[in-house]
């Protein structure tokens, strides 16, 4: 076991102090776990602090005036007394896992080394006192100052029992730069058809985390690799292109737009086939919405500069992904022309056209369908410059 005690914590946990000393003073042992702990050690800013306890969920609701049973079947309190809400978990052992995905059965214990047993990898089975003192029964200090990931014990018991952590390997790969040991590479090649048992919501946390972290390079090697791509959604027939982005990725996407801009521009799907691809991956509307944008401004600007139509067509924010995307796939860069064609245009959307449908028809237009073509044209030809955006000249112009 390797010793190290943090002497400056952050705010987070200063702040927490008070939720693990309150446990302590009560005869329970109670620590710091997790993302949180490996997070300050390798100096990065850190989320959410999460407790976990030898007290049982009863015990810890007596020492707290204020809590709330966020998972309690499964050992979690948050404590509201202090402020901010604490996840506080029971140590917990787990039985065995029929669905890949949850225990059968959770039974709560006292021992602290039984609980970090259980964790996924080594990096996020460290405990820390209140105190700074960092607990390591698993290596994982070892393991952080090397850089790389490793399940804690047995590689394949850990992937069978939650098949995600696949995904998390490959994602934290990505996010920390680290190499996944090739014991533990292995066990997720071997267990790769797992990965279909999984939620595709939970999956596509993990692909897009992946896609934004600081060396995809890394993730997206050991994704294809491993044979993980095969068994996500909408995948099978694109590995050439995906090996190729593992290629050319070598920083991370801005946003989960532009990640999923880029694998539908790199796929070559079109505004049509956006719609099924994104479906599958149980994306919200509004993204199918700017994907189908931004992918149509990307795959014109891999061929050419954009037209004023096409540049009001995608719009603002969207141009700077599509930029984006294009550039990771050999365009240009045009990110300073496009926001200046964008800020040049007459009109950067519909309600600024100087005419309504209701000016139209008091100037004699019928209502129907002709009335919403009139309404195009008219948008159009202002957006090219052909008409100027007066109410009077637009109106003279469709009669």
């Amino acid at each position: 076991m390797n010793n190290l005690k943090l002497e400056h914590l952050p705010q987070e946990f200063e702040l927490a102090r008070p939720v693990l000393q309150t446990i302590e003073a009560a005869g329970y042992e109670a620590y710091f776990v997790g993302g949180s702990v490996r997070d300050t050690i390798l100096g990065k800013k850190i989320h959410d602090v999460d407790i976990a306890t030898s007290a049982y969920p009863e015990e810890v609701k007596r020492l707290f005036k204020r809590t709330v049973d966020t998972g309690i079947e499964h050992g979690t309190v948050m404590i509201l007394d202090h402020g901010t809400g604490y996840e506080t978990t029971t140590f917990r052992s787990e039985s065995t896992y029929t669905d890949y995905r949850r225990p059968d059965q959770v039974t709560f214990v006292r021992s602290l080394a039984e609980d970090l047993k259980r964790r996924d990898f080594t990096i996020n089975a460290l405990a820390m006192k209140e105190n700074g003192e960092v607990i390591d029964l698993f290596d994982g200090l070892a393991d952080l100052s090397a850089k790389q990931l490793r399940a804690v014990g047995d590689p394949e018991q850990r992937f069978h029992e939650d098949a995600l952590r696949m995904m998390r390997a490959v994602r934290f790969a990505s996010q920390l730069d680290f190499t996944i040991v090739p014991a533990t590479l292995t066990a997720i090649a071997d267990h790769a058809s797992l990965l279909a048992k999984i939620a595709v919501e939970r999956t596509q946390v993990e692909l897009l985390k992946l896609l934004q972290g600081q060396t995809p390079k890394r993730g997206l090697a050991a994704f294809m690799t491993t044979g993980l791509w095969q068994y996500c959604p909408e995948f099978s027939g694109h590995e050439a292109s995906l090996n190729d982005l593992s290629e050319r990725l070598s920083t991370g996407m801005s946003s989960e737009t532009a990640a999923w801009s880029l694998l539908t521009t790199q796929f070559s799907l079109d505004a049509s086939q956006i719609s099924p691809f994104l479906k599958a991956w149980k994306t919200a509307n509004q993204m199918i919405t700017d994907v189908q944008a931004t992918t149509t401004a990307a795959r014109l600007l891999l061929e050419r500069e954009l037209q004023p139509w096409e540049v009001y067509q995608c719009g603002g924010e969207r141009l700077t992904i599509a930029n984006e995307v294009a550039l990771i796939l050999g365009a240009p860069d045009r990110g300073s022309q496009l926001a200046t064609q964008w800020a040049d245009l007459p009109i950067q959307s519909k309600k600024e056209l100087a005419v309504t449908g209701r000016d139209l028809m008091q100037a004699g237009v019928q209502p129907g369908p002709q009335l919403g073509q009139d309404l195009q044209t008219l948008e159009q030809r202002v957006v090219c410059g052909e008409l100027t955006n007066d109410a009077s000249q637009l109106i003279a112009a469709i009669q």
